[in-house]
């Protein structure tokens, strides 16, 4: 199975934490993590299947952490989200909403194929789930 080519990239206030909650809750696998000073996290790669996501700790002052900002710096408003193909998006809803996530859109069946749902991360981050795989078509 080839590898993503298109890897997110997101930043968290509390990085560490981020990084437990997006394994035990989404099922990601911690690839590689490179610890900061104080606590921060400098670079995490988080894999699930062939995908992967990488994020770090939010306030670091480099020329790439300017160009960003945490859902909260902006209102809690997005201008990309991600979305994930899995095999069953019900157990993954019934995770996220154990772990505290906001359901945004709840599950359901789409008209287009397959059944997903979307949530908020603990810092606010949009994610999507679902069973429809665009590949597949």
């Amino acid at each position: 199975m080839p590898h993503a080519s298109i890897i997110p990239c997101l930043r968290y206030r509390d990085a560490p934490g981020a990084i437990d909650w997006l394994c035990h809750t989404f099922g990601f696998t911690a690839h590689l993590v490179v610890p900061g000073h104080g606590g921060q996290i400098d670079h995490a790669q988080l894999t699930l299947g062939n995908g992967m996501v990488m994020l770090s700790s939010s306030g670091r002052d480099t020329v790439y952490g300017r160009l960003m900002r945490l859902p909260e710096e902006i209102g809690g408003y997005q201008t990309q989200t991600i979305y994930l193909v899995v095999p069953d998006a019900d157990a993954i809803f019934v995770r996220a909403k154990a772990a505290g996530a906001a359901i945004v859109i709840p599950i359901q069946d789409e008209d287009y194929g397959g059944r997903g749902f979307t949530c908020k991360d603990l810092e606010g981050h949009i994610w999507s789930f679902g069973t429809y795989d665009p590949w597949a078509e």
